[in-house]
């Protein structure tokens, strides 16, 4: 999947297709949660600070796996 780098402190990019979002961490990890909304995605791209967005709006609410 492409993935749209960002500025965060916790995460260095973020993808989103076909209610997948993948997230890069600056560990090098990375995560695809399933089920989530286009607004879910859209909304942490824009949001001030993607690591508290992404453990509030995110983490434990969808499914994921680690892919890397």
């Amino acid at each position: 999947m492409e993935r749209t780098a960002v500025r965060s402190s916790h995460v260095r990019s973020v993808g989103y297709a076909g209610g997948i979002l993948e997230v890069e961490f600056h560990n090098g990890s990375v995560y695809q949660y399933r089920g989530v909304p286009v607004h879910v995605y859209t909304r942490l791209v824009s949001a001030p600070s993607k690591g508290t967005y992404l453990d509030r709006a995110v983490k434990g609410i969808y499914a994921y796996s680690r892919v890397r």
